[in-house]
């Protein structure tokens, strides 16, 4: 499908050498931003995901789920030749993003510093483990190694002796938004002095980035913060309260929500309990704050109450599993769910992209591409003749679907 000129970043050309999570989604945000993504993948399997479950068929629905709108094109990476067509590529590019490990463009005849010396303007984007530098920089890293080296399952669970990874790969989704975030930040300097830059973050920086008042709360006071389970950690009542029939979230964040939280249940004077008086009380006594709401909240069904919170502006919803969720009308209303195609004739729902453009949400233009999918265009593109293209497809350099 053609692409769409009215985008930001329409005209801009990214080559994409990661795999796995991070740098695919980063790359998927700038598709979903107009950018043309050539993602190139190895001819041994291509993407690793793409052997993760869970599958459709023969498809990798982890795959799926952030490759959308790119073209694929699959060769091999240490032969010379096809070295030497990964380097005529990536300066045909605006943008390289690359998650492997510290050390292994320059094995590929891709080192960073060398391509910026033969194109100023090019950016480059790195995403690892542990950092490009430093005793673990070599060192294999993944989201969950992340969240637990970083703190983040510390203060996620029940309580200390059980430690919880987040249910979603949450520092790889944030490593690849710093990423973005960084690539979009060396665009707009290339802009102002024609000049690019290489750019870089790893798993445990972003995950040490997001402790946010969870670490600050260490550092200045030596603090070592605890899992509240599914309470929030510094404000009450804050979290999940039982009602009569299911668990409902309730988020007061000032006094006038909690006043008027007080008068919707029944008991408007619990709102002048000295000991419930601030929030830093009310966070002191969170166990029978929670209690006597619980108590008061027994009276009616949670959707009941969440209607009610919500026309007085009481932040509040319900828990979904993903069986519920696309059903909210919400959801429907923003159309998150986009129907494609993939080359084999299959069809695939697909979440889109979270950025809308002038009241305009992005579409998914393409299909996540099969292994080796647009081989024949990308090389097109890049000006090679038949003959050469023949001679790469000979020689099993290339592979093309």
């Amino acid at each position: 499908m053609a692409a769409d000129t009215s985008l930001p970043l329409a005209g801009l050309k990214v080559l994409d050498l990661t795999r796995a999570l991070a740098g695919p989604y980063a790359t998927a945000l700038l598709s979903d931003l107009g950018a043309t993504i050539v993602k190139v993948e190895s001819i041994k399997g291509g993407d690793s995901t793409r052997g993760w479950p869970p599958f459709e068929g023969e498809h990798s629905l982890y795959y799926d789920s952030t490759n959308r709108g790119k073209q694929s094109i699959a060769l091999d990476f240490y032969a010379p030749e096809g070295q030497k067509l990964l380097k005529q590529m990536a300066l045909d590019s605006d943008v390289v993003v690359e998650n492997f490990r510290p050390g292994v463009m320059a094995e590929l005849g891709l080192d960073p510093a060398e391509l910026l010396r033969e194109k100023p303007e090019l950016v480059v984007a790195s995403v690892s483990g542990f950092g490009q530098s430093g005793p673990l920089s070599q060192t294999a890293g993944l989201d969950q190694v992340a969240q637990g080296m970083s703190g983040v399952m510390s203060v996620t669970g029940p309580d200390a002796e059980h430690p919880y990874r987040v249910g979603i790969p949450i520092i790889d989704i944030f490593s690849g938004l710093f990423t973005t975030v960084g690539i979009l930040a060396s665009l707009i300097d290339r802009q102002k002095r024609g000049v690019g830059h290489t750019v870089s973050t790893s798993l445990l920086e972003s995950a040490l980035a997001i402790s946010v008042f969870q670490g600050q709360r260490f550092l200045s006071t030596g603090v070592v913060p605890e899992p509240q389970g599914n309470d929030h950690p510094v404000l009450a009542p804050y979290g999940v309260f039982a009602t009569a029939d299911i668990p409902i979230i309730i988020a007061v964040g000032n006094e006038k929500q909690w006043r008027e939280l007080c008068e919707l249940v029944g008991d408007a004077g619990l709102a002048d309990d000295p000991e419930l008086a601030t929030g830093k009380l009310r966070t002191d006594h969170r166990l029978e704050l929670k209690e006597k709401l619980e108590a008061l909240l027994a009276e009616r069904n949670g959707i009941e109450w969440v209607e009610l919170f919500r026309k007085a502006r009481i932040p509040t919803g319900p828990i979904y599993n993903y069986g519920q969720v696309f059903e909210d009308p919400q959801v429907r209303h923003l159309e998150m769910i986009q129907k494609v195609r993939r080359a084999d004739g299959s069809d695939l729902p697909l979440l889109r992209g979270p950025i809308s453009i002038d009241g305009r949400a992005p579409e998914v233009l393409k299909a996540p591409p099969a292994l080796g999918e647009d081989s024949l265009a990308v090389l097109s593109d890049l000006g090679l003749t038949q003959d050469q293209i023949d001679g790469l497809l000979k020689s099993g350099i290339v592979r093309a679907r």
